[in-house]
């Protein structure tokens, strides 16, 4: 039977080849040595942020954005939801013969991040929820113009005019999406989410999952609908995420929508402040944060302690909420210390200026900390595929087959994770460097980063040790 560990993430083995202190030793090191050398070799900006890239070639340019390849792609994302709200409702209770929950929590949550860091947010492209937003808006269009025209009809008949009906007036234009709004929607459905994940007891349960989607799928669908395909790209936490970890990408578009190769930092270096952007971030990197908590022995002692449910949900939901308040406590802090330092305005835009180099942290944390539950736990989603509704079938004849835990040595999984994030680190760094170069005075530029420095090595430290305490 397929052991199912969906309520976290980090549940893989590590086995770092140095030690402990070492590793967090080396890492701020690197972290210390590469803002210096920034320093003395990179004084004006140099990223070129959504201007940059190298078009590739123009017939593939042609087929990514072919309507027929558009509409296949969201009939597929439509499919794939489909078929997870059908085996979720009429599959097996039980998680460990379900796959609902593993497409779930593992391929979309964990998988379609990965793959935007690779190729672009493409989840953007495939969201279900934007193609029944859409046709719904589609027919809800077409019968309000033919109830517009009606009363022009029969006016014009009543008046004896000319036999040629009037047009109908044009509908009232649709709402526009509220620019003040910014990402906080997605803060949101994201935070709810990760409250599922992480906290609630019987998030893996088939029909918990169902339950979450359809209520999320309504919400969002009849938020598109009001406001338009703007709505998703600001208040669908999955796009959102897609589409942060999306500019790390290779593969990008230019300003003029031409698809490009380029920079992943040159990618990074497109990101510009939006209200909630900060919010956004902070709760994606202090949920994965608390995700490492959980798994610590500190944390299990103190869990004991609450053995009945609603106090064990009471104890998760507080320590969820300050472990998201404490990052963006310490980001907000670090950021408020350049303003002074820099002698620059007050108040928080250095927050959402520099937000954007705690995007490559946030995916380091992901990497860290999910990506051995992605490939060990990822491998359950295409063997439970074979008997989705357990009635005994083996559609890809996998029904018989284990997850394999060899597929990967515990000193890789450790590499990995310690990589990731001083690598998230290192980049975020750069992303700061270049960000500051242009926004501080040049006097100013170097020391007025000391204390977004600071922070970065106090996440370094603080990400090595929740992993080795998870082990």
């Amino acid at each position: 039977m397929t052991e199912v560990v969906l309520a976290h993430g980090v549940g893989g083995r590590s086995d770092l080849p140095i030690p402990v202190w070492l590793a967090m030793y080396a890492a701020g090191f690197v972290l210390v040595v590469t803002f210096f050398g920034l320093a003395t070799l990179w004084r004006t900006p140099k990223l070129r942020g959504i201007e940059a890239g190298r078009t590739v070639p123009g017939l593939a340019q042609r087929i990514i954005d072919a309507p027929a390849v558009r509409r296949a792609l969201r009939g597929i994302g439509v499919a794939l939801l489909a078929i997870t709200l059908a085996v979720a409702a009429f599959g097996p209770d039980d998680p460990s013969r379900n796959p609902a929950p593993t497409w779930f929590f593992v391929w979309l949550w964990v998988g379609v991040p990965f793959a935007s860091m690779l190729i672009g947010p493409f989840y953007r492209a495939l969201n279900p929820l934007r193609a029944i937003s859409a046709g719904l808006t589609a027919v809800l269009g077409k019968r309000l113009t033919i109830a517009a025209a009606r009363p022009h009809a029969q006016q014009a008949v009543a008046a004896h005019s000319s036999a040629v009906l009037s047009p109908a007036q044009p509908d009232a234009p649709q709402p526009r999406y509220p620019e003040r709004w910014g990402y906080w929607p997605a803060v949101v459905s994201i935070l709810v989410f990760v409250w599922l994940e992480l906290v609630y007891r019987d998030a893996s349960k088939p029909h918990t999952v169902l339950l979450f989607i359809v209520v999320y799928a309504v919400l969002q669908v009849a938020g598109g609908v009001r406001y338009g395909q703007e709505w998703f790209a600001r208040a669908d936490g999955f796009e959102v995420y897609s589409d942060l970890v999306g500019r790390l990408s290779p593969l990008g578009r230019r300003a003029d929508r031409r698809l490009v190769w380029r920079n992943p930092l040159d990618g990074l270096a497109s990101v510009r402040p939006r209200p909630g952007l900060v919010a956004v971030v902070c709760t994606l990197l202090g949920s994965t944060a608390f995700d490492g908590l959980t798994r610590t022995t500190a944390w299990y002692a103190l869990t004991e302690r609450a053995s009945e449910q609603p106090a064990n949900a009471v104890l998760g939901t507080v320590g969820l909420l300050a472990s998201i308040g404490l990052v963006t406590v310490i980001y907000l802090g670090a950021a408020r210390a350049s303003t002074v330092i820099g002698h620059t305005e007050s108040g928080l835009k250095p927050a959402a200026v520099f937000v954007h180099s705690l995007i490559p942290i946030m995916l380091g944390y992901a990497i860290a900390h999910y990506f051995s539950f992605f490939v060990f736990q990822g491998q359950a989603g295409y063997i439970l595929a074979s008997d989705p509704f357990g009635r005994g079938w083996n559609l890809f004849g996998t029904t018989t087959w284990q997850i394999d835990y060899l597929v990967i040595s515990p000193t890789t999984i450790g590499l990995v994770q310690v990589g990731a994030i001083v690598l998230g680190h290192v980049t975020g760094v750069v992303a700061a460097h270049d960000r500051a170069v242009g926004y501080f005075a040049k006097r100013d530029a170097v020391h007025a980063q000391y204390a977004l420095l600071g922070a970065m090595v106090l996440f370094t430290f603080a990400g090595i040790g929740l992993l080795v305490g998870s082990g």
